[in-house]
C-alpha cells in the first residue's frame, strides 16, 4: 500500500533511549547492566539473585490460534499488550524469544513484532543479537567434539557407537545434515557412525538456558544430559565426559537475560528461543522470574498456536518454575478464521461471513483448551485493513457465545493507542482473581498416558499411537526414573492432528509417535510425532534470496 511504511523503516525511524536509561526505569541500576552497544544490554548475575523473594507481578500470556499463511501477529501483539499496558499506568515488561536465523532466511521471518508494536533494535534482535544462539550451538558441539574425542582415545566409557543420542546442532534450515554419516577418511578421523544435526532451537542446551534458574542449576542440567548408552544400556551423561562445566563456561554470559526496548521506549526482556513445534516454546525462566519482580505485569508469548506453545508453557515451564499465570490472550485474525473455514489465501480479500463461522471452530477449540488449565481468556482481533465490519462482529459473535469478550485490536497501525480495550480487559481478568490454574496432568501419570492426555484432551484426537519399540522405551524411562517429566510433543504446528492440511478443529484423528528422546538435564520427553523434522528444509525459494544490502549499508529484504 503506498504510504505505508514496512516494519523495517518504522524500526529505524524510532527514537530509542539509551538502555542504560530503559533499566532504570525498573529499577536497575547501571552497574548491573552490561552494554552491547546503545540499545541493548545483559543483566547482571547478582542483580536477579538480589530481587530473589518478594511479591510478583501479574503474568499474563499471550498465544494463538493455529497459524495460518496469512499470519496471525502473535509477537505484535505481545509487544503492543505490553505497549498499551503501560499507556494507561501499569508497569509492564514484555518477555519474548529470541529469533533463529533458520526462520529469517527461511520463511517464516523475524520474531520482533511488527508494524507500530516491535521491540527494537529488529535487525539486531533478528539477526546476531548478543550471540546466546552462538554460544548455545558451540556449547552443544563442543559435547559432541568430545564424545567422538573420548571413543577415539579408547573409549574408556564403554560407549557403544550405535547407541550415542547426542546430534550435532546449527541455527540453519539444511535438510541435508539431518542424517549424516561422520568420521569418515580412515584411521586419523576416528570410528565412522551415523548421526546427524538438528537445528539450535531444538537443542537440549537451548532448553536448558530457559528452564535453568541459575548458572549453578545451568551446570547440574548440563551434566545430567545423557548422551548415549554402553553396551550393557546403561546411560552415559555429560559429566561423565568431563564436559559440563566447560560447556557452563560457554553459556555464562547466554544465560543473562537480554534488555532492550520497544518502539514506545519501555522494556523488553528477549531472552532464549526453543521452537514450539520441535521444543518447549517459552523464553527464559530467568528472564520471566525477574521481570515479575520488576514489573507490575509481565506479558510473555508462546510459540505457535495454543495447542503448541501455551500447552508447554503450562505443563513444562509454569509446572517447572512454579509460575501462576493470571490470564491468557489468544490472538485471532479474520483471515485466519476464513483461512481455517476453507478459503484460499488469494481470496482472503473478499468478505466471507460463513467462511469465518466455520473457521471459527478453531479458535473455539483454543479457548477451550487454555480454560482447561484454569486460566480466564480474552480473544484479540489482530485488525488487518481489509476486514469488514460483519466480519468482525462474527468472530465478536463467536467469542461471546462461548462465555468470553473478542476485542479488535489496531496495535500494528497504532501502536498503543490502538490496544488500550485490551490493555483494560486484561487488567480486570488478572485483578479478578478468577485464575485457578493447574497442569493438565500429574507428574505420576505414566509417560505414554501423558501423551495421550494431551491427544485426547488438547488435540482432540481418538488415540496416541506408537511402535512397541516407542512404548518399550517409555517403560524403560520409567524404571530408570524418570516417569515423572512432562511430555514436550513435537509435531505440526498448522494443526491440531499431524496433517498440516487439515485446518479448523478435527476430531477423532490419530497421532502417531514415531520416536521418543529423553531431555534429562531439561527435565523432559519429547515425543515426535507425525512427519515433523528437527532441522527444517528450506522452501524453494527462501527469503534469503531476498536479503542484501543497499547502497548505503543497510539491511534490506529482511521484513
Amino acid at each position: 500500500m503506498a504510504g505505508v511504511k514496512s516494519d523495517i523503516e518504522i524500526a529505524r525511524s524510532a527514537a530509542k533511549k539509551p538502555v542504560l536509561e530503559i533499566g532504570a526505569q525498573i529499577g536497575i541500576p547501571p552497574e548491573h547492566l552490561a552494554p552491547y552497544g546503545y540499545d541493548k544490554a545483559k543483566i547482571s548475575a547478582e542483580f536477579i539473585r538480589s530481587k530473589r523473594g518478594g511479591r510478583n507481578g501479574k503474568l499474563i500470556l499471550v498465544t494463538a490460534v493455529s497459524p495460518t499463511p496469512a499470519g496471525e501477529g502473535k509477537t505484535t501483539t505481545t509487544v503492543g499488550l505490553g505497549d498499551g499496558l503501560n499507556r494507561v499506568g501499569k508497569k509492564a515488561i514484555v518477555c519474548i524469544r529470541e529469533a533463529s536465523l533458520g526462520p529469517c532466511f527461511g520463511t517464516k521471518g523475524g520474531a520482533a513484532g511488527g508494524g507500530y508494536a516491535q521491540v527494537i533494535p529488529m535487525e539486531d534482535i533478528n539477526l546476531h543479537f548478543t550471540g546466546d544462539f552462538h554460544a548455545v550451538t558451540a556449547a552443544h558441539n563442543l559435547l559432541a567434539a568430545m564424545i567422538d574425542n573420548h571413543v577415539y582415545w579408547g573409549n574408556e566409557l564403554n560407549l557403544d557407537t550405535r547407541r550415542i543420542t547426542w546430534r550435532r546442532v546449527m541455527d540453519m534450515n539444511d535438510r541435508a545434515l539431518r542424517d549424516i554419516a561422520s568420521s569418515l577418511g580412515g584411521v586419523a578421523n576416528g570410528f565412522p557412525r551415523e548421526s546427524g544435526f538438528d537445528i539450535t532451537v531444538a537443542s537440549e542446551v537451548m532448553a536448558i538456558l530457559c528452564l535453568a534458574t541459575d548458572l549453578e542449576d545451568l551446570e547440574q542440567r548440563l551434566g545430567e544430559i545423557i548422551i548415549g548408552y554402553r553396551f550393557n544400556k546403561t546411560p552415559v551423561y555429560a559429566r561423565d565426559l568431563k564436559a559440563d562445566k566447560a560447556m557452563a563456561v560457554l553459556l555464562k554470559d547466554a544465560m543473562q537475560p537480554n534488555l532492550v526496548q520497544t518502539l514506545e521506549n519501555n522494556p523488553a526482556f528477549v531472552h532464549g528461543g526453543p521452537f514450539a513445534n520441535i521444543a518447549h516454546g517459552c523464553n527464559s525462566v530467568v528472564a520471566t522470574t525477574t521481570a515479575l519482580k520488576l514489573a507490575d505485569y509481565v506479558v510473555t508469548e508462546a510459540g505457535f498456536g495454543a495447542d503448541l506453545g501455551a500447552e508447554k508453557f503450562f505443563d513444562i515451564k509454569c509446572r517447572k518454575a512454579n509460575l501462576q499465570p493470571a490470564a491468557a490472550v489468544i490472538v485471532a485474525t479474520v483471515r485466519a478464521m476464513k483461512m481455517h473455514g476453507g478459503v484460499a489465501k488469494e481470496d482472503l480479500g473478499r468478505e466471507n461471513i460463513a467462511a469465518i463461522k466455520a473457521g471459527c471452530a478453531n479458535l473455539g477449540r483454543h479457548m477451550e483448551n487454555v480454560r482447561q488449565f484454569g486460566v480466564p481468556v480474552v480473544v484479540a482481533i489482530n485488525h488487518f485493513t481489509a476486514d469488514t465490519d460483519a466480519e468482525i462482529e462474527a468472530v465478536k459473535a463467536f467469542v461471546t457465545a462461548h462465555g468470553a469478550e473478542a476485542i479488535l485490536c489496531k496495535h500494528w497501525a497504532e501502536g498503543s493507542a490502538g490496544i488500550e480495550d485490551l490493555a483494560h480487559k486484561v487488567i480486570a481478568l488478572a485483578e479478578s482473581g478468577s485464575a485457578q490454574f493447574s497442569p493438565l496432568y500429574e507428574d505420576e501419570l505414566p509417560l505414554f498416558d501423558k501423551i495421550e492426555t494431551i491427544v485426547k484432551r488438547i488435540y482432540r484426537g481418538a488415540e496416541a499411537d506408537a511402535d512397541t519399540s516407542v512404548r518399550e522405551q517409555l517403560k524403560q524411562w520409567e524404571d530408570a526414573g524418570y516417569g515423572n517429566l512432562p511430555v514436550c510433543m513435537a509435531k505440526t504446528q498448522y494443526s491440531f492432528s499431524t496433517n498440516p492440511h487439515l485446518r479448523g478443529a478435527p476430531v477423532n484423528h490419530v497421532v502417531h509417535v514415531r520416536e521418543v528422546r529423553l531431555a534429562a538435564g531439561a527435565g523432559f520427553i519429547v515425543a515426535i510425532c507425525g512427519e515433523i523434522m528437527t532441522m527444517p528444509g528450506l522452501p524453494k525459494s527462501p527469503s534469503a534470496e531476498r536479503i542484501h544490502l543497499n547502497g548505503q549499508g543497510l539491511i534490506e529484504g529482511l521484513f
